[in-house]
């Protein structure tokens, strides 16, 4: 009896241990300064949409966010807080080649537009 109310125990501290790690394992691995940029541009026949998604996800928040949308094109944002993702619109002037984002903490990222899978019998297909 006292032999299984022992093993009930420790199996009970293992998978709270196991559930522990791996809520805060992830936090704590996670930078401090982190931003994932996705650009996007769709071109249709008679038009094309484009759009900047901008999350952070890092611990802490990043200031003075400039993003280059290319050649003079900019736009500024003063603040993205842990967790936020903001969606932002290029300039209709810009040749929608890539996006270079910086930041106050040092972070100066580069991406390529990427242009999502025309399957058959979708719009602009």
């Amino acid at each position: 009896m006292r032999r299984s109310i022992l093993v009930a125990i420790i199996a009970v501290v293992i998978v709270a241990s196991g559930a522990l790690i791996i809520v805060y394992g992830f936090n704590l691995l996670s930078a401090d300064y982190n931003l994932d940029i996705d650009p996007l541009k769709d071109e249709q026949n008679l038009f094309s949409t484009a759009r900047v998604a901008l999350s952070n996800t890092g611990k802490l928040p990043l200031t003075n966010v400039v993003i280059n949308y290319g050649g003079q094109s900019t736009e500024s944002v003063e603040s993205i807080s842990p967790g936020q993702k903001l969606l932002l619109s290029p300039p209709g002037n810009v040749p929608l080649d890539f996006v270079t984002v910086t930041t106050n903490e040092g972070l100066n990222l580069t991406k390529m537009y990427r242009t999502p899978i025309k399957l058959p019998g979708m719009m602009g297909s």
